[in-house]
């Protein structure tokens, strides 16, 4: 048995890689789907972007190669190919029905060089108060620009039944992308209505102003080799990204990180949180700002914070 689950998920493995390089936009392969081992998919989530989201399943596409997947909510791949296959598989295992009542989901965004994982005990605690429906947005935040990113979460937002409200909760870049997403909406036009439909946003440690960290970094060569276009964004191109950045139209909340270390960091100016500057953070038109004791990295893991963005998240609601 362990011999022919390996020989399969070679088989599976070279098919997958076929696809890619010979295939994966002939028409004809698009009708099939191609032989899929369900294999539980927890490394290298960093190269995926969401581009749909229904109960849990996720038509991803890789940063790196450019072919799509299907994942269930278990994390488990249940389709690959191009970008049709996974949504007739998406559509076969899940099709859409006409909801009975409107969702109210909270969007979770990750930072530059993390993945979804780390938003996993924010959406913990926002089931536990009365916020099931959350959708943590992967996205391949080392690969493509913050507006790629914000136009996939464009894509996931859209598909969504039109009643469904919406409330975000970013770290980091996360924050820059929905700001992103909010500009392309005004700048584009917004047909799906995916701005009225949102409620309030609270950002940790959003590098509002762009980040000193990264633009000092960027003369190394070696930042923008492992940060990719979006770290660059954050700094040495902070001025070609900034106008396309908008300030939310509805209610949003600001925590920022405010720490004092033995060693302070040579790369931010002033007090922050080692990371973005508490200057950096601020955002003209916030109904709130405040300040946490808490490191940049560990902003969404803290109990205080969290019970924080949990207050102010059903506060607006």
């Amino acid at each position: 048995m362990r011999t022919l689950l390996t020989i399969a998920l070679a088989t599976s493995l070279c098919f997958e890689f076929h696809q890619h390089v010979g295939h994966s936009e002939d028409p004809i392969m698009a009708e099939t789907s191609n032989f899929n081992v369900p294999l539980k998919t927890t490394h290298f989530s960093q190269i995926w972007t969401d581009h749909l989201w229904r109960d849990g399943y996720r038509v991803q596409q890789n940063a790196l190669t450019g072919h799509w997947r299907l994942i269930d909510a278990d994390n488990y791949r249940r389709a690959w190919g191009n970008k049709q296959q996974c949504v007739d598989s998406l559509n076969q295992k899940c099709p859409k029905t006409a909801p009975s009542t409107a969702k109210h989901h909270v969007i979770l965004l990750h930072g530059l060089m993390r993945t979804c994982g780390s938003m996993k005990a924010l959406e913990t605690q926002l089931a536990e108060n009365e916020l099931p429906h959350t959708i943590r947005f992967s996205y391949a935040s080392t690969r493509g620009s913050i507006g790629d990113h914000a136009a996939a979460l464009r894509e996931l937002l859209e598909d969504l039944p039109s009643d469904d409200t919406f409330s975000f909760v970013g770290h980091s870049m996360g924050n820059i992308v929905v700001r992103h997403l909010i500009g392309d909406l005004q700048a584009d036009g917004d047909p799906n209505q995916i701005l009225p439909r949102c409620e309030s946003m609270v950002m940790l440690g959003p590098p509002n102003q762009g980040a000193m960290i990264a633009q000092r970094l960027a003369p190394t060569k070696v930042f923008g080799w492992v940060t990719g276009q979006g770290g660059m964004e954050l700094g040495a191109n902070w001025k070609q990204l900034a106008p396309k950045l908008a300030v939310p139209p509805f209610p949003f909340h600001i925590i920022a990180g405010d720490v004092t270390t033995p060693v302070a960091n040579p790369l931010v100016d002033g007090e922050g949180d080692f990371v973005v500057g508490i200057e950096e953070a601020k955002l003209d038109g916030a109904k709130s700002f405040t300040t946490v004791p808490v490191l940049h990295s560990f902003l969404m893991d803290n109990a205080d914070v969290m019970e924080k963005t949990i207050q102010l998240l059903k506060h607006e609601a």
